[in-house]
This record gives C-alpha cells, structure tokens and sequence, in this order.
C-alpha cells in the first residue's frame, strides 16, 4: 500500500515538473515572439505611404491600362460612380432642393460679398463655378456650396493689411482673387498628400470658440448697414466697432448732417420677419421652406417698397448697380508677382484651413445622420479644384454652408444634383434679374446676414465642452476672446497655441501608474483606479501612459521611479510593504523611443542595478523595441528580461525569487 502512495506522489511530482517545464519553454517563446519582432519600415516608406494609399495614383496592379485610367476617373469624379443609378425620382428632389437652396443663396451671396468688401455680383459668381466643380468631384451628397460669412469676414480682415479697398478697389478685388488661387492650392495639396491632419490642429472646441466670436464681429460689422452710418471703421475687433459705431453718430450730430432713421426701421422690420420665419422652421419642420424662401421674399418686399416709395431719395442706401451676365473670366487679375505674394499665400493658407475645417465639419455631420462615410481627402481635394477654378473664374473662397446645408437637407436632396440646380438658378438670376437689384436696401442684407448668425453661436456645445474637459475649454474661451477683442488672426493664434500648450503638457507630464493584479483575473491595472487590485510584495509593476518616451518626459519618468524604490519624498504604498527588488515596465501604450529616452532608461537600468533592483520590460512595441536592440540596451539588460505579458514578468521574478517570501 505505501509503495502505491509513493509511486502515485512520484507520479505527480513527475507530471508537476513536466507542467512547469512546458510554462517555462512556453514563456521562453513568447519572449522571443517579443524579440524577434518584424523591423519597422524605414523612414522614407512611412513618408511615401500616406501618397501610395491616395487612390488617385495607384490602384489594383490586375488592371489593364484601361482600367487605370477609369479607376482614376472614378476616383477623382465620384458623379461617374453615383449617377448611373440616378433616377427621375431623385432628380424630382433634387430639383426641389436646388431651387429652395436658391432662394436662400441669391440673397446671402450678396450680402457677404458685401461683407467680403467686393462688389455684390461676385457672390453671386461664387455660388455657380464652385458648387458646379464640388458636384462633379465631392463626395457629399448634402453640403451646399457657396461663400460664408466667417471666410468672409477672414478676407475682409487680412487682405485689407495688403491692400487698400477704398484707395485701389481693383488690386484688392486681384489680391482675393490670388488668395483664392493659393487657398486652393493647398487644399489640393492637403488632399493628394493626404495631410488633413494639418487642418486638426484647429480643434473642435476651438473651432466653437472662434465660430461664436466671428458671429458677434459680423454682427457688429452689420451696423453699418442697418443703422445707414457713412463712416465706420476698417477694425473687425468688438472695441473699435463700438466705438466707430458711437463716433459715427456723434459726427452726424455735431456736423449736422442728416441721419436717417428709415435705415433702421427697415432693417429691423424684416429681420424680426427673418427671425421669426426662422423659429416657426425650427418648430415645425414641415414648414422647412418657409426660412428657406424668407431672405429672398425680404429682398423683393424691401426692393419693392423702396422703388414705389422713392425711399432711395429720403436717405435709404441701395445697392444700386450689380453687373450681370456669366462669370469673366479673371486669369490675367490674379497676381503672382510682386512684393505682396508671400503675404497673400498666407491669407490663403488661413483661409484654406478655415474653409476646409468648416466645410469637412457640416459635411461629416449630415453624413453620419445619413449613415454614410465621407473621405476627407476627397473632400480637400474638391475643395481645393473649385476655388483653383473660382479663382480663375472672378470667384472668392467657397466652402460648405451649415445653414444653407441645413436647408438642403430639410429640403430632401439625393445627390449633389442639387448644387447644379441651384448654380444654374443663380447663373438665370445674374442673366436676367440683376438689374432688379438696384434698389435693394443695404439695411436687407445685413438683416439677412444677422438672421443667420445664430446657428454660428453653440452655447450648448461650450457648456458641454467646460463639462468635459476644462483645457478644451480654456482653447474655446481663448478663440472667442481673441477673435471678439483683437483680431482673426489672434484668435486663431490663441486657439492653435492653446492646443499646442496642451500636448506639451501631457507629454512633459506622462502618467506613471503603478500596477496590481485584479482578483480572480490575469489583468493589471491602475491601483488607484482599481483599490482592489493587489500588489505583490517586492514587485513594482509601473506602466508608462504615454504614445512616446522622448527628450521631454524620459527624465521625468527615471526620477519618478528611481523615487519609489529609494522612497525618497514619496508615499507610495508599494515601497511601505518592502523594499523593492524588481522593476516590472508595462510598455504597451508606449509606441516611441528616441535617443533621450533610450539613455534614461540605460541610467535607470544602472541606478536600479547599484541599488540591486532588477528591470524587466513587458510588451514593448515593434519599433521600441527595434531601437532597444539597435542600442544594445536589450543585451545589456538581458533577453531574458523581456516578457510578452505582465503575470509572466512577475512569475519569473518570483520564481528567481527576487521578491520575498
């Protein structure tokens, strides 16, 4: 009977052996998966992938040259993939919808080429070449093409520094023709190098900041002509406007000339009839058309009123003559010579991110409520055709309008036919009604653009945006201050540097979490996180929450765990159950090394070793540890420091018995 007790335990013991030696030749290859990582593709190939991923220079090597060139088409027209499905009932929307985006788009073009200080016929312009090239090349089926009130007010605030409007109306009209031109040229090149990232850096929350502060600036600029004042100020900053707007009157009173009230009367009365049409849309969306059609119902009212009255004759300002007829061609304007280039590709560049931040956000919007995907270099790459094209065609920077977008969708578009139909209304308009324009009040203009500043001010979204994340709103609440109290282009500073500072920040400041083993699990987590994670006496396991271990945190990072095993200045919790003996670094979330980082960790691995501490690295990323092996770092610490997973760093700690008992 004993001789069966003992061959059974030496049995077991046997089996016991055999089970920890497959553990061990199993955590042996796992190790090695680690080490014997694929090298990284070299820095030339990442550079050129982003151009090779473009589908509009390479496509499937199965395909005959025939194939190619139609596979480019597709890809540069996306109207070749769409409309062989088109049918009559989509076109029967979608002439409804570019008729309805008409009636809003004749009035608002003139109003913001008026903001844009340009005469009102290129407005028009804009809203017939561009939307006609994004139908052919975008990828939206709801945005609406045309000039915008903050683009407006961007070129209204730059080119002036360039060029006098008052003193040379003709080379300030040429320079935003240019600025068109280059705004164009690097929304292209956004698109074909994929570098839409570029336009990131314009945040969500700051882009809200400076949306909000724009809206005010336009609206205060539109006192002008709603109060009918004939000096006003070339500042777009809140203060200088105010302060024109009283110095305005006071020289009225005190010179004895004449203000006329009926400006204002006007003005006022139809944008109550705006805002009002506007919140019954809102209410009943039945009743969509009803905003659609009122800035152009307010233009022939006003017009009408102010002819049969001879209002013009009592001090009302007109608009007096629009030039008609089909876009001139503006090839032989556009100025590529001279002293003011590099300041003109400037304005562009701004105006290039602005457009496209604007015009990407409205087109994601509507796209994810119709639950389709929108490709952002596209989109770049359109954006940056049609004002190539608008600019050559007398056109300023076009992008996508939020609320003429808006209306398109209630309207019920199907594809960006709609865009089509609606230039071609404009195209009629500039033809034949021009000349019906004349006696259009300015007071109705800046009515029609007040009407839609609203929808640029989202109070709801910065108190979301102060809820969640309180630097996110610092950026916001710098973009509004700036733009409101300075300048465009301070607020935009402000915004950018704000978001810059904040990545400075988190990469000066990694987290540095300290690790435990969650109960009846494998996981490790954050014991600050998770209290009932438990530590193993000995071991610190230390993971580095940050993308990379640079010149910027690496020092931080050494002394703050060269901190906690000398527990010199630190409370931690893992150094009062023992003296530490083994460094365990999760380095999963850890995606880059440079030379500083490699360097702290080769002083981090001598200080551990003279206090007779131990380092072990888990899960290192291909390209970190490609770098530690280039550096030797791997040999100097020992391959068989190097471990797949967490729980097997710490078994093999403690089966060297490095932690105690």
């Amino acid at each position: 009977m004993n001789s069966v007790l003992t061959d059974a335990s030496s049995m077991r013991v046997r089996e016991q052996g055999h089970f920890n030696l497959e553990e061990d030749t199993g955590q042996t290859e796992r190790s090695q998966w680690v080490l014997n990582s694929p090298t990284p593709p070299p820095l030339w190939k990442k550079l050129l992938t982003p151009l090779k991923d473009t589908k509009f220079f390479f496509s499937s090597k199965k395909k005959t040259c025939q194939g190619h060139a139609f596979s480019f088409l597709e890809s540069l027209f996306p109207i070749l993939v769409w409309f062989r499905n088109y049918k009559a009932t989509k076109f029967k929307d979608d002439l409804l919808a570019g008729l309805t985006l008409a009636s809003l788009s004749i009035p608002q073009s003139i109003g913001y080429a008026n903001l844009a200080r340009l005469d009102p016929q290129y407005g028009l312009y804009t809203s017939v070449v561009p939307p006609l090239i994004y139908a052919l090349m975008g990828s939206s089926r709801e945005i609406a093409i045309g000039p915008v009130a903050v683009v407006s007010l961007l070129l209204s605030s730059l080119v002036p520094k360039v060029v006098d409007p008052a003193g040379d109306p003709d080379a300030y009209r040429n320079t935003v023709f240019t600025v068109t031109l280059f705004a164009g040229i690097f929304q292209s090149a956004f698109g074909i190098f994929r570098l839409g990232f570029l336009v990131d850096f314009l945040s969500h929350a700051a882009l809200v900041g400076f949306m909000a502060g724009a809206a005010i600036i336009i609206g205060l600029q539109q006192l002008k002509g709603l109060l009918g004042l004939s000096h006003f100020t070339t500042k777009t900053d809140a203060i200088s406007v105010m302060e024109s707007v009283y110095k305005s009157f006071h020289h009225q009173i005190k010179s004895g000339e004449k203000w006329y009230p009926l400006n204002f009367v006007i003005g006022s009365s139809f944008l109550i009839f705006l805002l009002t049409s506007r919140f019954i849309g809102r209410r009943n969306k039945k009743l969509f058309w009803l905003p659609a059609i009122a800035p152009l119902l307010s233009v022939v009212l006003s017009t009408l009123i102010v002819f049969l009255t001879k209002a013009d004759k009592n001090g009302v300002n007109i608009v007096k003559h629009v030039k008609g007829g089909v876009n001139p061609i503006s090839v032989h304007q556009l100025q590529l010579n001279g002293q003011h280039v590099g300041q003109t590709a400037k304005i562009g560049l701004i105006s290039a991110v602005i457009a496209l931040t604007e015009a990407i956000a409205v087109g994601r919007s509507f796209a994810s409520i119709k639950g389709y995907h929108l490709d952002g270099n596209k989109e770049m790459l359109a954006m940056g055709c049609m004002n190539i094209a608008g600019s050559m065609t007398s056109c300023y920077v076009a992008t996508g309008s939020f609320s003429r977008t808006a209306v398109n969708f209630s309207a019920g578009c199907q594809t960006a036919v709609s865009n089509i139909v609606m230039a071609i209304t404009v195209l009629l308009c500039l033809e034949l009604f021009t000349r019906l324009l004349y006696y259009t009040p300015m007071a109705i203009l800046a009515s029609i653009i007040l009407s839609a500043l609203p929808g640029l001010i989202d109070i709801s979204e910065a108190r979301y945006i102060w809820k969640v994340d309180k630097l996110d709103f610092l950026a916001c609440i710098g973009a509004f201050f700036g733009v409101l109290f300075k300048s465009v282009e301070i607020g935009l500073l402000v915004a950018v540097a704000i978001s810059f500072a904040k990545i400075i920040i988190q990469s000066i400041r990694p987290g540095v979490e300290v690790l435990g083993r969650i109960p009846r699990t494998e996981a490790f987590c954050d014991v600050i996180q998770y209290p009932m994670a438990i530590s193993t006496p000995g071991i610190l396991v230390i993971r580095i929450s940050s993308g990379s271990l640079c010149f910027a945190n690496a020092n931080v990072v050494r002394e703050r765990i060269l901190k906690w095993v000398t527990d010199e200045g630190d409370d931690n919790k893992e150094t009062a159950k023992g003296k530490v003996q083994a460094i365990i670094l999760d380095m999963t979330n850890l995606m880059n090394v440079d030379t500083s980082g490699i360097i702290a960790l080769e002083e981090l691995h001598k200080r551990l070793i003279s206090h007779g501490v131990q380092l072990a690295m888990v899960n290192p990323r291909w390209l970190v540890i490609h770098k530690l092996k280039l550096a030797n770092f791997v040999d100097k610490m020992g391959n068989e420091w190097v471990f797949l997973t967490v729980a097997e760093a710490v078994d093999a700690c403690l089966s060297t018995k490095f932690a105690e008992p």
